[in-house]
C-alpha cells in the first residue's frame, strides 16, 4: 500500500461528499453561506471524516448513510476553527494558507458564519435517516455528535482553554488535560464512536474506540503543541508562535519538548494497539493513526 496515494485519494473521496452536502449559495442569506462555504472548502486534512469512515470500514460498514455525517463533523470542526480565530479568541489572520474567515468577510459575518456551520451540520446529519440503514444507530450516533461537540465535549474544553489563559504558569497538568481532552480529542472520538456505531459494533467495542480515539486525539494535540514551537509558518499554514503569543500553557510548555514527544509517541502506539487486539483489520487506519505522530502541519 502506498500510504501518500490512499491518502489523497480519501481526502479526494471526503472532498467531493463536502460539495455534495454545502449549500447553495443563493437567497438574502447568500453572504453567510459564501463565507461558510469558503470556510469549509479552505482544504485541511479532513482528519474527522476520514477517521469516521475507516473505523466504519473497519467493522464491515459498506454504506452511504456514513457521509452525511462525515460532512457534518468537519462542518462542527470549521465552524470552531472559524470561532477560534475571531478577535475576542486567537485572534489569528491565516488559517490553513489562506486568510481566516472574519479578516475575509469581517467579524460579524464570520460569527453568523460559525453559526450557520454548526446548525447545518445537524441538519446535513439528518439526511442519514432518508438512506437505508438501522434508525436506531443513527439516533445514537446523532447523540454523541451533540455531546461531544457541545459543553460536555469542544465547547467545554474551549471553556477552560479561555480561561486558562489568565492562570499563566498556574495551569495544572489536570486543567490542561481537561482542555485537550475535551477542545481536541472530543470530537475525534465522536468521529470514531460514529464510525462503528453505524457499522453495527456492539456497546464493548465502541467503548474501545472511545478509549482509542481519547488516545488519538491527546497526541494530536500534543503534535499541535510541539508544531507550534518548532515548525514554520509555511509549513503550517498558520502563524507560529501563537501559544506564546497568546500565553497559554501547552504540553511543551509543562513537560519539555523531548517529554511531549515520547509522550504523544506511546499514546499514539498504545491506540493502535488497542484497535488492532480488537481483532479487526484496516491497514490504512493504522497507518494513518501513525502518522499523526510524523505529522508537520
Amino acid at each position: 500500500m502506498n500510504f501518500k496515494e490512499e491518502l489523497q485519494n480519501r481526502v479526494e473521496h471526503i472532498e467531493t461528499i463536502l460539495q455534495e452536502y454545502l449549500p447553495n449559495e443563493e437567497g438574502w442569506q447568500k453572504s453567510v453561506i459564501e463565507a461558510m462555504n469558503y470556510s469549509v472548502l479552505a482544504g485541511g486534512k479532513r482528519l474527522r471524516p476520514m477517521l469516521m469512515e475507516e473505523t466504519y470500514r473497519l467493522f464491515g460498514g459498506q454504506g452511504k448513510e456514513i457521509e452525511p455525517f462525515m460532512a457534518a463533523i468537519e462542518m462542527i470542526h470549521t465552524y470552531s476553527l472559524v470561532h477560534d480565530d475571531l478577535p475576542a479568541m486567537d485572534n489569528d489572520e491565516y488559517r490553513r494558507g489562506r486568510k481566516t474567515t472574519h479578516v475575509v468577510y469581517g467579524e460579524a459575518m464570520a460569527i453568523l458564519a460559525g453559526d450557520g456551520l454548526l446548525n447545518y451540520a445537524f441538519e446535513t446529519a439528518l439526511k442519514s435517516f432518508e438512506m437505508d440503514g438501522n434508525a436506531q444507530s443513527k439516533a445514537q450516533a446523532l447523540t454523541v455528535l451533540a455531546r461531544k461537540a457541545g459543553i460536555y465535549g469542544m465547547i467545554g474544553g474551549q471553556t477552560a482553554d479561555i480561561e486558562a489563559e489568565n492562570l499563566g504558569d498556574k495551569v495544572t497538568q489536570e486543567h490542561l488535560m481537561f482542555i485537550h481532552a475535551h477542545k481536541t480529542s472530543a470530537l475525534i472520538e465522536a468521529a470514531m464512536m460514529i464510525g462503528a456505531i453505524l457499522a453495527g459494533a456492539d456497546d464493548r467495542q465502541i467503548a474501545e474506540v472511545e478509549k482509542a480515539a481519547y488516545e488519538i486525539g491527546i497526541a494530536f494535540q500534543i503534535q499541535d503543541d510541539i508544531l507550534d514551537v518548532t515548525s514554520t509558518a509555511e509549513e503550517l499554514g498558520k502563524p507560529i508562535g501563537s501559544d506564546a503569543k497568546n500565553h497559554k500553557t501547552t504540553y511543551v510548555t509543562l513537560k519539555g519538548l523531548d517529554e511531549a514527544q515520547k509522550e504523544q509517541r506511546e499514546l499514539s502506539e498504545h491506540a493502535v494497539d488497542t484497535i488492532r487486539n480488537m481483532g479487526y483489520t484496516n491497514d490504512f487506519l493504522m497507518e494513518l493513526i501513525t502518522s499523526l505522530v510524523t505529522r508537520q502541519k
